[in-house]
């Protein structure tokens, strides 16, 4: 199968989140110009990894025959690198349910894609993969995030085949770059691994993302909900909607603490990945979501009572103070419990 949407739009393709056979380099069109210089940053990356690409200083001469300018054929290209030679990338399936029928242990990334080439309607398998690797693009760098793009490659293909067959007027790869570039976005921030078929969410926001493309150059206006819109003119939203304003209010009424201003805004103002903000605060994914599901309760509460948009009375500023100060007793106490819990002894 041919990588690249500018060599094949077959339209019908399976979505089946398994990669292709990496042909699409043999056969990629030279088109230059600005679908070049809209590739995903994510793939130069990918041809710094040790040992697995044209990183040789002596082959920079290359680069034009080893890169073709789809950014398709470019993800292909950096996946092949990856999972050829004595160390190709793998992953460990040990952890997942075994009832799946995933392959068993350590298997080679290019093995996985073969198993979900052939099992296109496992849904569940298909989840579990698909959480895995999400949380491992978010964590574990770029190699895993040409990974996870390349085994997605099937269903970004057919969303950019339709986009461009349903009357695009330029260069297909533009098309591409867009989708590919949604999808990379949701990777990094959006999508909820909590969440259901974490797979079609992501190839969702790649079509959203080249489905604005095309509509820029019809000159259409996309809204969310077309009942909502008011007759005549549309107006600008007007300026003073700043919700991270009230975040900064609750944080000086003590309705959440000031450690927890950025993992919140971040997480529900920015719609940022939970996964990271969690490492980089010392917690497990679960106790950062029930903190900021705590918070969810407090600033909804605050709000209905009037608190965050008008004047607080000094006994409501004395409550919550006190509150805040039960909160910060508390979690220093959970985190000496923590601190002094003896290591498990070895066997």
């Amino acid at each position: 199968m041919t990588v690249s949407t500018t060599l094949d739009r077959t339209p019908n393709r399976p979505d089946t989140g398994a990669g292709t056979d990496g042909t699409a380099r043999d056969t990629a069109r030279d088109t230059g110009g600005a679908a070049a210089t809209s590739r995903p940053a994510v793939i130069g990356t990918a041809r710094a990894v040790p040992g697995r690409g044209p990183t040789d200083p002596g082959q920079a001469d290359a680069d034009d025959e080893v890169w073709p300018s789809s950014p398709f054929a470019c993800v292909d290209t950096a996946f092949t690198a990856l999972v050829t030679g004595p160390d190709p990338l793998s992953i460990d399936l040990t952890g997942l349910d075994p009832d799946l029928g995933l392959p068993d242990g350590v298997v080679s990334v290019a093995v996985l894609r073969t198993w979900l080439a052939e099992h296109p309607r496992d849904w569940p398998a298909l989840d579990a993969v698909w959480r895995e690797l999400i949380v491992r693009a978010r964590l574990d760098g770029s190699t895993w995030v040409v990974a996870a793009t390349a085994l997605a490659l099937p269903g970004l293909v057919r969303h950019a085949a339709l986009l461009v067959a349903g009357g695009w007027y330029g260069d297909p790869d533009d098309v591409d770059a867009e989708v590919l570039t949604g999808f990379l976005t949701a990777l990094r921030d959006h999508v909820d691994v909590t969440r259901p078929a974490p797979y079609a969410q992501l190839c969702r926001a790649g079509q959203r993302a080249g489905l604005a493309l095309v509509a820029q150059q019809r000159g259409v206006v996309l809204v969310d909900d077309l009942d909502a819109v008011p007759p005549g003119p549309r107006t600008p939203h007007r300026p003073w909607k700043h919700p991270d304003l009230l975040v900064q209010r609750a944080v000086a009424l003590g309705l959440l603490d000031a450690c927890d201003e950025e993992p919140y805004i971040d997480t529900r103002l920015g719609k940022r990945a939970i996964e990271p903000i969690a490492v980089r605060l010392g917690v497990t994914v679960d106790a950062l979501r029930m903190r900021l599901n705590r918070i969810d309760d407090r600033i909804a509460a605050a709000l209905a009572e009037g608190l965050l948009t008008g004047a607080t009375s000094p006994e409501a500023e004395q409550e919550l103070a006190k509150q805040a100060a039960h909160r910060q007793r508390t979690r220093a106490a959970v985190a000496a419990r923590t601190t002094d819990r003896p290591l498990p002894a070895a066997a």
